[in-house]
């Protein structure tokens, strides 16, 4: 298994999804409840096979993820080859909270107001494993997936 099994709750979401995976290995409703009662192991390596192209499909259509901390914005966009980061850090009294999906401008519009100073780092790194693996990882670290190109795009105007 690549990533990890999908929990019962995840399973139950993918209800459909799994009876399809089932029946394309010849597995019918009676057969599963007869494998999972009696061959227990089959049963796992079954699920973790559903779970692995379930995270396969998912991960392979990832471009942004975002890390966000009252504190500490991070994003990650991922090309082919590499990964770039971008992130930001607030120090001392402010009224900004990263948590808040405030736009670019609502950010630094909070920032000028209060004592804070922003710090801009960025990172860059080729993958050391297959690049959806690197995606799972910090998922699995407290990432989530984002779709705000914007947002990437203006942290990056910031760092010129």
């Amino acid at each position: 298994m690549k990533y990890r099994k999908l929990t019962l709750e995840e399973l139950k979401d993918l209800e459909k999804e799994f009876i399809h995976f089932l029946s394309a290995n010849s597995i019918t409703g009676e057969d599963w409840v007869k494998i999972k009662t009696v061959e227990k192991e089959k049963a796992d390596r079954l699920i973790g096979q559903f779970s692995d192209i379930v995270f396969d499909k998912i991960l392979k259509d990832v471009e942004l993820l975002e890390q966000r901390t009252a504190t500490e914005l991070r994003v990650f966009k991922f090309y082919d080859d590499k990964a770039e980061m971008i992130g930001l850090t607030v120090e001392g009294e402010t009224q900004l909270d990263f948590r808040k999906n405030d736009s670019p401008q609502e950010m630094m519009a909070k920032l000028k107001l209060s004592g804070g100073e922003l710090k801009i780092y960025t990172a860059e790194k080729k993958y050391n494993k297959l690049k959806e693996m690197e995606i799972f990882y910090l998922l699995e670290s407290g990432c989530k997936i984002s779709k705000d190109e914007q947002l990437f795009q203006a942290l990056k105007q910031i760092m010129v």
